[in-house]
């Protein structure tokens, strides 16, 4: 089995399959996340990603979200 790496939102290549691991952020946009669906131990798919810092597409659960640069930056990942 090949060792978990940690990378952000913005790191991860697109149609791979993620845990998140770390939310940072105060504490409106951790719970902004929270009603997204966005926590520690969900698993999250990235969609695809725009370049020059464009939106980040994902999906969580059964959501297809769209998360901005800043935001997508704040999420930290584990990644086989």
């Amino acid at each position: 089995m090949l060792p978990m790496r940690k990378l952000s939102l913005i790191q991860m290549k697109e149609k791979r399959k993620g845990k998140i691991v770390e939310v940072s952020g105060g504490a409106r946009l951790q719970n902004k996340f929270m009603s997204m669906g966005i926590y520690p131990g969900r698993e999250i798919i990235k969609l695809s990603h725009f370049a020059l810092r464009g939106p980040v597409a994902i999906k969580v659960g059964r959501s297809v979200l769209a998360l901005g640069h800043g935001m997508a930056s704040k999420i930290t990942l584990e990644v086989e």
